[in-house]
């Protein structure tokens, strides 16, 4: 049976030990770079081609408004507003698509300096990772359309349109996306300090009053609806994965706790087990 091809690895594969010195740790760094930065131009390439899908897709949200009542359009401000987003939507869409490639390129050159313990624990809180920010995308992505509907109900009656600069209509989305995506990863980062060590799960929980209104607070300033049941809706899903981090550093004390005691038991009876000084029988002179 033949055998399946694989995969160009780095050059330790020939270093099992994978000692390198820092100018070729530095040219591995250079060259992943490289193939990384080639793989996003790559990707806007096949972005430009599929740009009017992708902005009717990010504009969907004035379209449904106009389907509401609204007299919206995007208005470009300058001779090349319009190209300028092109571009911009292009090397979003290209880093978005070439995302398995830079991420692989990454792990590549940080893995194998790592012990299978410490691969385990990164593949684990990566995949958590991305679940939780494409939760809070999703979050953002379902607030959006609302928000753009609410928000231009404020625009006078005797105005004819509402015309919305299209750089500052993009800002706009990805700000809202990318902080409910951010926000989704705090949680998480409570989790790591906690096993690394630095903050106790009690020490967390003992904090909740004040962060359940950090929380709040928070939602309130990145929150683009003005009524309050937005906010609170945004709010309560963060709350809760704040308690359930909680949940988990609390557990992961008892067990790091637990350890502990039975390694000090088992130190306690190996001191206090009597040891024979006696000689053996016929050696006394």
């Amino acid at each position: 049976m033949p055998k399946l091809p694989k995969f160009p690895t780095s050059k330790r594969k020939d270093n099992p030990e994978a000692r390198m010195s820092i100018g070729d740790h530095l040219r591995e760094l250079r060259n992943r770079i490289i193939i990384s930065a080639v793989g996003v131009l790559v990707c806007a390439v096949i972005g430009y081609m599929i740009y009017d899908w992708a902005f009717a897709l990010v504009t969907y949200p004035v379209t449904n408004a106009n389907a509401h009542g609204a007299n919206l359009s995007i208005n470009f401000a300058t001779i090349l507003g319009s190209f300028d987003m092109r571009i911009r939507v292009s090397l979003w869409l290209g880093l978005i698509i070439s995302a398995p490639l830079w991420m692989y390129q990454f792990w590549a050159y940080v893995g194998p300096g790592m012990t299978r313990k410490e691969r385990r624990y990164a593949w684990a809180y990566g995949v958590v990772g991305l679940l939780l920010f494409a939760c809070g995308v999703a979050l953002g992505v379902f607030l959006l359309p609302h928000a753009v509907q609410i928000l231009t109900s404020f625009i006078p009656s005797g105005a004819t349109s509402g015309f919305i600069d299209a750089s500052t209509y993009l800002s706009f989305v990805m700000r809202i996306i990318l902080v409910f995506g951010l926000a989704f990863l705090v949680p998480e980062i409570m989790v790591a300090l906690n096993q690394l060590g630095l903050v106790k799960g009690r020490t967390l929980l003992k904090g909740w009053r004040w962060a359940v209104v950090i929380i709040f607070a928070f939602m309130a300033l990145a929150n683009p609806l003005p009524d309050p049941w937005s906010m609170i809706f945004m709010a309560l899903p963060v709350t809760g994965l704040y308690f359930l981090a909680c949940y988990i550093a609390i557990a992961h004390d008892k067990r790091v706790e637990k350890k502990r005691a039975a390694l000090d038991a088992e130190l306690d009876a190996a001191l206090a087990e009597p040891t024979d000084t006696s000689l053996p029988p016929g050696s006394q002179g």
